[in-house]
C-alpha cells in the first residue's frame, strides 16, 4: 500500500499536541474513532508500551493491539501493529508551525503473508480512501481537544 500522508496546523505548541497523541487512557475522550483503550505496558509511555485499542469502522469495530515504535518527545511518536497478514506503521511529526504545530501523519501497510499480497492490489485500493479519511478526523479531533483547552 502507498503510504497515507495528511496533516494538520493546530494552535497549540508542539509539546502540547505530543501531551495529546501520546496520552493513551484519554484518546477516547477525545478521538471519536476510538472506543476503547487498555494499556498492556505498566509505566510511562515509551518504545515499547503496548495497548490494546478498540475503533469503530463505519459500522464495526476492531480491535488491535499496538506498540509505541518510536519516541522522541515533543518531535516524534510512531506506533505498530500486525493484522490479517500486514504489518501498519504510523508515525506522527509535531513540527513548530508560527505560534502553533503542524501535525503530520504518514501511515504504511506492508503485506506480509501471501494472501495478503494477492489481495493487497484490490483491497489497497479500497480501503485508501477509508484509511485517509479515519487518520484525517483523528487529527481533526486532536486539534479540537488540543484548542479547546488552550
Amino acid at each position: 500500500m502507498k503510504p497515507i500522508e495528511t496533516s494538520v496546523t493546530v494552535a497549540a505548541p508542539p509539546e502540547r499536541m505530543f501531551a495529546i497523541f501520546t496520552d493513551l487512557e484519554g484518546a477516547p475522550g477525545r478521538i471519536r474513532g476510538i472506543k476503547k483503550v487498555e494499556l498492556l505496558t505498566p509505566g510511562p509511555v515509551r518504545v515499547g508500551t503496548k495497548w490494546r485499542e478498540t475503533r469503530v469502522f463505519g459500522k464495526r469495530e476492531a480491535t488491535e493491539v499496538l506498540e509505541v515504535t518510536e519516541f522522541v518527545p515533543g518531535r516524534t511518536f510512531s506506533v505498530g501493529c500486525s493484522s490479517c497478514g500486514c504489518r501498519y506503521d504510523s508515525t506522527f511529526r509535531f513540527e513548530r508551525a508560527g505560534s502553533g504545530t503542524k501535525v503530520t501523519a504518514t501511515m504504511r501497510g506492508t503485506a506480509l503473508t501471501l494472501p495478503a499480497k494477492l489481495f493487497a492490489p484490490i483491497l489497497g485500493a479500497l480501503m485508501r480512501g477509508m484509511m485517509t479519511k479515519c487518520v484525517q478526523q483523528d487529527l481533526d479531533d486532536a486539534k479540537r481537544a488540543a484548542e479547546a483547552s488552550t
